[in-house]
């Protein structure tokens, strides 16, 4: 190997290195995992984390962003050393982060990397990170959201709230197929249909006559025709005008059991994440049991708008958009106004096929 050619590689490979932490930074899932071998590994002990080829290097990328509040990864320059079309290496990490459940702190540590010559350049082989100092005190600063979402500077952010998103608008087909794909490598079923009617006949071939089901609260069902078929129709073991017509002063125990164990939950959701999560809010909380776990199999239908980037934008619709519309439902309904008094979130499926997500292209409910 010639002096140049070698200078050539190591530039190559120290902008590799830049763009993995980019793409962190940048929570460009997909071009993170591009640089990767179409066989590489990502492996993370201390986490612990063990992530083998491109697919599940993005899917594994998507669930740990999707619990950031925020997330700072700076890389300093180490070792690079060639051997043809293969190189070993290693890169210094500095890193700042908070996730939504509270947890934060600094550390300290390093990537142990194999490096492949391809077609499309220098790529990882195998990067392992060894974290060498960690502090997990209260971290004393924020992120201002607004400069991390659209790019202004600190001065500026300071003056400047949360960005602004559009909770009505429809996902674009890269979306969706985005968001599909992501709920794929969490454990769900997904599917990509046109419409509130393809909906509506698509739950029919999922449920089977006679099974009992449970309908949450939905506008989405409503407006689709899928909550009067499975409750005014005498198709299935409707679960809830059984409860409707219990006495809930003497009946409180006999409705929990029918609402948390059906055979199927039909609802909808609040959100859904371009990382794959699915969050549900809830004012008693009855439906949810269902929907976590209690039911045997789920089926959430889901309007294209619907679909946020992450967590913390989905809470965000939860609060600004979804509650205002159903507070103005339950006053008119039941004379009181809503509240989100309960919340969950669905980040994986752990039981494969029990869960399927109908992602539409249209908008319905909100």
């Amino acid at each position: 190997m010639n002096e140049f050619q070698a200078i050539a590689d190591r530039v190559e490979i120290e902008a590799l290195r830049g763009e993995f932490t980019d793409s962190a930074m940048m929570r460009d899932r997909p071009r993170l995992a591009s640089l990767f071998t179409l066989d590489g590994a990502l492996r993370m002990p201390n986490i612990p984390v063990e992530l083998v080829g491109r697919a599940a290097i993005r899917a594994g990328g998507e669930r740990l962003q999707s619990q950031w509040d925020f997330f700072v990864q700076t890389t300093h320059p180490g070792t690079i050393l060639l051997d043809g079309d293969t190189a070993t290496g290693r890169a210094y990490i500095q890193e700042l982060a908070r996730t939504l459940d509270g947890r934060q702190g600094l550390n300290y540590a390093v990537y142990h990397d194999r490096y492949q010559r391809t077609v499309e350049g220098w790529k990882f082989a195998e990067r392992v990170y060894e974290v060498r100092y960690l502090d997990t005190s209260p971290l004393a600063g924020s992120a201002p959201h607004a400069a991390q979402d659209s790019g202004t500077d600190l001065a500026d952010a300071t003056a400047t709230t949360a960005p602004t998103l559009s909770f009505v608008d429809p996902a674009s087909a890269e979306r969706l197929e985005r968001v599909a794909a992501a709920l794929r490598a969490n454990g769900f079923a997904a599917e990509i249909l046109d419409d509130a009617a393809a909906a509506r006949a698509r739950v029919k071939d999922l449920v089977p006559e006679g099974a009992s089901v449970l309908t949450g609260s939905s506008e989405t069902l409503r407006l689709s025709g899928i909550d009067e078929d499975i409750n005014a129709h005498g198709r299935y073991d409707a679960i809830r005008p059984r409860v409707l017509a219990i006495d809930r002063a003497t009946g409180a125990d006999e409705i929990r059991r029918l609402v948390a164990t059906p055979d199927f939950v039909v609802n909808s959701v609040a959100a859904v994440t371009e990382t794959g999560s699915l969050v549900l809010a809830s004012g008693s909380g009855s439906q949810l049991p269902a929907n976590a776990g209690g039911a045997t199999h789920a089926v959430w239908i889901v309007g294209a708008q619907k679909v946020v980037p992450d967590l913390s934008a989905a809470l965000r619709r939860v609060e600004e958009h979804a509650l205002p519309l159903e507070n103005v439902r339950a006053q008119a309904a039941y004379g009181v106004p809503s509240a989100i008094n309960r919340l969950l979130i669905l980040n994986a499926e752990p039981r494969p096929g029990r869960g399927t997500v109908l992602l539409l292209r249209e908008a319905i409910g909100y």
